[in-house]
């Protein structure tokens, strides 16, 4: 009788963005300047810009029609500095990467 054994899947979650939020991967800063400058991690500032991975279904207005979203999965994005909600490390299946969740009005500009 052949014996099962258990395979270690990878633990990823998919992260479903409600109403008009968004998930972002944000862009990391580069660490070294084209002048050769090394910023260190305490004088780098927040990211600003990401890519959208996840898009909500949009904001339900007054009369309960679903207003559709600005942006789309794969937007490139510039959003305000200190808005949305950051996601554990980790939830995603991925430690190194940062991600956000923000509301579709914290969206400055799209990145063409």
């Amino acid at each position: 009788m052949p014996v099962k054994t258990a395979k270690s899947k990878a633990k990823t979650a998919k992260l479903v963005p409600l109403g008009d939020r968004i998930l972002v991967k944000q862009v990391k800063q580069d660490e070294v300047r084209a002048s050769g400058l090394v910023i260190p991690d305490t004088a780098r500032e927040k990211p600003q810009m990401g890519e959208a991975l996840a898009v909500g279904p949009g904001r339900l207005d007054d009369n309960g029609k679903r207003l559709p979203m600005d942006v789309k999965v794969g937007d490139r994005v510039l959003y305000a500095k200190y808005t949305g909600q950051e996601v554990p490390s980790g939830v995603l299946g991925s430690e190194d990467e940062e991600f956000l969740i923000l509301r579709e009005s914290d969206i400055l500009a799209k990145l063409g």
